[in-house]
């Protein structure tokens, strides 16, 4: 079975110093699914209203994204709006509109529900405890979170991550999450919640892959971000690596050490694509030649081979 992800589907509107766009195709569920689709059969569950493109569902169906669990339903698409200054690690939001994704209780298809691989987008804790009870018996579960449930829902999102096997988190969110100012302790904290496997994203400089420790201390891995000459919109980059990272696991069908630094380097190429353009742009033109070639850029960078 491929990929299942439960997430946004968004119209963002975003403005950076190289230039915007206005309610482009967008959303955690969206950037994971395209970069996700390179690598291994992935389904979405979301919701969109009757307002959403066509022309955005037959992009995600070229990618062979399914779509059985895309609810659409009457009102307005979840939208957000933000902008970037020179520093571009972080977005200012200038406005969010739920709309019907206020309103979101995910539902799995029946068909679904044997994916032996699981990524829960960065939604409401409940949402995502949610979706586990409707799960059979997943492989892996992967998930994101942000500083707004850490602090809104520390309950609930203690109570999911004691069923995660992988957890993205930036490095702030991380700190945040463990009470602790030093990362090495902050993973430590957080992997004693659950999560074996932790990512900590850190934008422009990277990752931080901290490993299941087999008893010789916590095994880390850390791979770079690739020297992009411009980056026109770093939106939904970290959904983008998380979309590489559980796509080369789904690929190879395995959960050692060995396949996660590849996954780890994979998720990095396929964050350093979107970037280079606003939005999808960039993602919708991207061939798997081109993904070996950065792939193998990477690893000539990091000095491992290809």
């Amino acid at each position: 079975m491929g990929i299942l992800c439960v997430g946004s589907v968004a119209l963002d509107s975003v403005r950076t110093p190289s230039g915007e766009r206005t309610e482009a195709l967008g959303g955690s569920a969206t950037f994971f699914s395209m970069c996700a689709s390179f690598f291994a059969p992935v389904d979405i569950v979301a919701v969109v209203g009757d307002d959403f493109p066509p022309g955005a569902i037959e992009l995600l169906k070229s990618r062979g994204i399914g779509l059985a669990g895309l609810e659409k339903r009457p009102g307005r698409t979840f939208r957000w709006k933000g902008e970037y200054s020179w520093d571009l690690n972080e977005a200012r939001t200038l406005a969010t509109e739920l709309n019907v994704f206020e309103r979101f209780a995910p539902v799995i298809p029946a068909a679904l529900r044997s994916c032996e691989w699981v990524f829960l987008g960065n939604i409401d804790p409940v949402l995502q405890g949610q979706v586990l009870d409707q799960m059979e018996r997943p492989r892996l579960v992967a998930a994101d979170t942000m500083n707004f449930w850490i602090t809104g829902k520390p309950a609930e999102l203690s109570r999911v991550l004691g069923r995660v096997d992988l957890l993205f988190v930036n490095d702030a969110e991380a700190r945040q999450l463990a009470g602790e100012s030093n990362i090495v302790k902050a993973v430590r904290a957080i992997r004693g919640m659950g999560p074996k496997i932790v990512c900590v994203k850190r934008g422009e400089y990277g990752a931080l892959l901290f490993l299941p420790d087999h008893g010789n201390g916590t095994d880390f891995f850390a791979v770079p971000a690739l020297p992009i000459d411009e980056v026109l919109d770093p939106t939904g980059a970290g959904d983008s690596f998380a979309g590489g990272f559980v796509g080369a696991l789904a690929a190879a069908g395995r959960v050692d050490g060995d396949t996660l630094r590849r996954a780890a380097v994979l998720g990095s190429a396929m964050a350093s694509f979107a970037v280079e353009d606003f939005g999808l742009d960039r993602l919708r033109r991207l061939g798997g030649d081109e993904i070996s070639g950065r792939r193998d850029l990477f690893a000539r960078l990091m000095g491992i081979g290809a």
